[in-house]
């Protein structure tokens, strides 16, 4: 019941992440989620690429639509002191990353710069090559959510 329960927080924590990164646009039609994902590609460098979320009708009610479910294995909150820069370091293991609050952004090959706002959802998968360079804004810290996925 413990793990339910713990299960069912990230879930809805995750839900009110991407809900209130789309809340001002809420009132239009259909309202696209996007996910960044960042890879090794065989270039041994990290790239990123933006990628939408599938909807599919909820099995709940049939004003609903939902994802396809994926395995995760916790969730964990991470605090970044404002200003502080970390070159060159690959993902430590696939995983979503839910920017709760603050700014910041991740730098990959080729000068491409993915903003760090809150709701900003990443896929962290470049675990292995030379990485990615993560920067946060001098105004305030920058806290994550980190949820592993599971292998």
């Amino acid at each position: 019941m413990r793990l339910f329960t713990r299960l069912m927080f990230v879930v809805v924590l995750v839900s009110l992440a991407v809900v209130s990164s789309a809340s001002h646009v809420a009132a239009q039609g259909r309202v696209t989620t996007t996910i960044t994902r960042l890879y090794t590609g065989a270039d041994g460098q990290s790239h990123a690429e933006d990628t939408e979320v599938a909807w599919r009708p909820a099995k709940l009610r049939p004003e609903l639509t939902e994802s396809e479910s994926v395995k995760v294995t916790a969730a964990q909150f991470l605090r970044w002191p404002r200003g502080f820069v970390w070159e060159g370091h690959p993902a430590s293991k696939r995983q979503y990353v839910i920017i709760v609050s603050g700014r910041g952004e991740v730098d990959v090959v080729g000068g491409k710069k993915v903003q760090l706002a809150p709701g900003r959802v990443l896929l962290a998968e470049d675990v292995t090559g030379k990485g990615h360079t993560t920067r946060v804004g001098a105004s305030e810290d920058l806290v994550m959510l980190l949820v592993p996925l599971a292998q």
